[in-house]
């Protein structure tokens, strides 16, 4: 294997992974985080299996696999435990009832302030 090769192989999944770092650190939500971490796992196993392939070690693949399934039984865990929207959460809601909402916020938030005092 050319050590060019290597090198670039090495370049590009270190810039994924600093990429998917970034990802996770700034959300917003669960979703892009798991994925995120799903991506750097991803670049870990390439890195060991860029390893394997280049100093021809064949006892890397059981940490190839270890490392796999610790990766999806992760993105399985989240995902299990994830809270599920309800339909009305998924909808986009139109400006009127964007309008409506909002005024009844603030209703609420009057009512409550008036029965404070």
């Amino acid at each position: 294997m050319n050590i060019v090769v290597v090198i670039v192989c090495g370049v590009m999944v270190t810039i994924g992974a600093v990429c998917a770092v970034v990802r996770a650190e700034r959300g917003p939500s669960m979703l892009d985080r798991v994925v995120a971490v799903d991506v750097v796992v991803a670049g870990v196993l390439a890195a060991v299996a860029l390893v394997s392939a280049w100093t021809l070690r064949t006892d890397l693949v059981p940490v190839l696999v270890v490392l796999a399934l610790v990766g999806f039984l992760g993105s399985v865990t989240v995902a299990r435990f994830a809270a599920a929207d309800s339909d009305d959460d998924k909808r986009i809601m139109t400006r009127e009832e964007a309008a409506a909402e909002q005024a009844a916020r603030r209703r609420a938030e009057l009512e409550d302030g008036g029965e404070a005092s």
